[in-house]
C-alpha cells in the first residue's frame, strides 16, 4: 500500500507524518534517525510510520489534513530518507480514493447474520472484496468506495483488514458517511444510477447531483 502524507503544523508541529499501515498500535517501537522518526510494528519490525520534524527546512509545503507531494518533494524527501540509511522508498496514491463502484457479487459471510462479502469493481482491472454490513447491499448496485488508504470525514482510515474472518478491501459507503446528508439521508450504502461509469470520482458525483 501506498503511503498518505498529513500536515497539520498548528495542531502538531512543523512535523510531515506519514503512514501506511495502522499495524500493532498497542505494540509499536519507534526510532529516530537525523530528523526522521520511525515507527515500526513491534512485532513484524515493518516501518508503519514515519515523522519527519522541521518538515519545511526540507520542503516547501502547502494545505492542512491530508496533503499531495509533488514529484520533486517526494524526490527531495526519498533522498533524505537515503542521505540516513533509511532504506524505505515513500510513494504516494495519486488518483482518487472515492470513486464509483460496481457490485458484481455479494453472498452472504458465513459466520454473520447480517454481514454481506462482495466482489465490487473498482476499476477496469481492479476489483476489491469488501465485506459490508448494510441491509440494502445486493449484486448489481453502482455505490461510492472508499479505497484502501481513503481519509474519510471523520478522521478514519480505511486499511485493509478483516472481518469476522474474511479479508475486506475498503468500505462501502453512505451518505451519512461521507457527509453527505444534503444530497440524499438513509441510513444504508448510497445507491447510484447506473449513468455513472464505474472508477468515477466521487467529486464530479456529487457535482451532478448539485447542479
Amino acid at each position: 500500500m501506498n503511503w498518505l502524507a498529513f500536515y497539520n503544523p498548528a495542531g502538531v508541529g512543523d512535523v510531515l507524518l506519514l503512514t501506511r499501515d495502522k499495524g500493532n498500535r498497542n505494540h509499536t517501537v519507534s526510532e529516530n534517525k537525523g530528523p526522521f522518526t520511525l515507527v515500526k510494528d513491534g512485532e513484524t519490525d515493518q516501518v508503519v510510520s514515519i515523522n519527519l520534524h522541521h518538515a519545511s527546512d526540507l520542503l516547501a509545503l502547502e494545505g492542512v489534513g491530508q496533503i499531495q507531494l509533488a514529484s520533486e518533494q517526494l524526490e527531495s524527501l526519498n533522498q533524505a530518507l537515503k542521505d540516513q540509511g533509511i532504506e524505505e522508498v515513500v510513494t504516494l496514491e495519486d488518483g482518487p480514493s472515492f470513486v464509483v463502484g460496481y457490485v458484481e457479487e455479494c453472498v452472504d459471510h458465513e459466520d454473520s447474520d447480517h454481514l454481506h462479502i462482495t466482489q465490487t469493481r473498482v476499476s477496469q482491472d481492479q476489483v476489491l472484496q469488501i465485506v459490508c454490513g448494510a441491509a440494502n447491499i445486493t449484486q448489481g448496485l453502482y455505490v461510492i468506495v472508499a479505497k484502501p488508504g481513503a481519509v474519510m470525514p471523520s478522521g478514519a482510515i480505511i486499511w485493509p483488514g478483516e472481518l469476522r474472518g474474511v479479508a475486506s478491501n475498503g468500505m462501502i459507503c453512505s451518505t451519512r458517511e461521507l457527509g453527505l446528508e444534503a444530497i440524499e439521508n438513509y441510513p444504508g450504502i448510497w445507491e447510484l444510477p447506473s449513468k455513472f461509469e464505474v472508477g468515477t470520482p466521487l467529486e464530479r458525483v456529487v457535482d451532478y447531483y448539485r447542479d
